[in-house]
């Protein structure tokens, strides 16, 4: 079973290890009282309602968010310019990304 911290492989007799070393426990109790401190380190804290996403999550959210803002840029230009019923509709079926009345939120949030 590999252990919790480095996940280094070991095997021995009884009850296994979780970390390898004291340093590794020391490493992972520090990451865990950072993210959920009160004390004096709650600048360094995560609320408990954060969301945390990993740099290809983030550019992903904000490629979607750009395309969603071209969307209604799109769909304002549309109406500026007395679009039909049926090009409007196109234009929102191109937003949401299927046929019908688009729904918020539909496929931006995904479970892990």
């Amino acid at each position: 079973m590999p252990l919790v911290w480095t996940r280094r492989d070991r095997r021995r007799h009884g009850r296994r290890r979780q970390y390898c070393r004291q340093s590794c426990r020391q490493r992972a109790y520090e990451q865990r009282a950072m993210m959920t401190r009160g004390d004096a380190g709650a600048s360094l804290a995560l609320p408990a309602d954060a969301v945390v996403l990993t740099a290809d999550e983030a550019a992903d959210l904000s490629d979607r968010i750009y395309q969603v803002r071209c969307a209604a840029e799109d769909i304002g230009l549309a109406l500026d310019e007395g679009a039909g019923a049926a090009e409007l509709r196109e234009l929102c079926e191109g937003c949401s990304g299927r046929p019908g009345p688009p729904t918020a939120g539909a496929g931006w949030v995904s479970s892990r």
